[in-house]
């Protein structure tokens, strides 16, 4: 599973991207978690809000911090 975090670095994507690395931990999963910065590739999923969630291609989140719960279903 590949997850990747839109954003330019801003609070809620730093925030965004401890949310996810710790429930991604705390479930064992073996995701991969990556940070997208550049703006041409964040366009190219669609997405004009950030944070941004994208799960193995999929947008799942855009323009909040995503809660646990929500994570953890993404990750079964």
């Amino acid at each position: 599973m590949e997850i990747k975090i839109l954003g330019p670095g801003c609070p809620k994507c730093q925030q965004t991207e401890k949310i996810i690395k710790e429930t991604v931990a705390e479930a064992g999963s073996d995701a991969t978690v990556d940070k997208v910065t550049h703006t041409m590739e964040i366009a190219s999923y669609g997405v004009f809000g950030t944070p941004a969630v994208v799960v193995d291609g999929k947008v799942k989140s855009v323009g909040k911090v995503p809660k646990k719960e929500d994570i953890k279903k993404w990750l079964k």
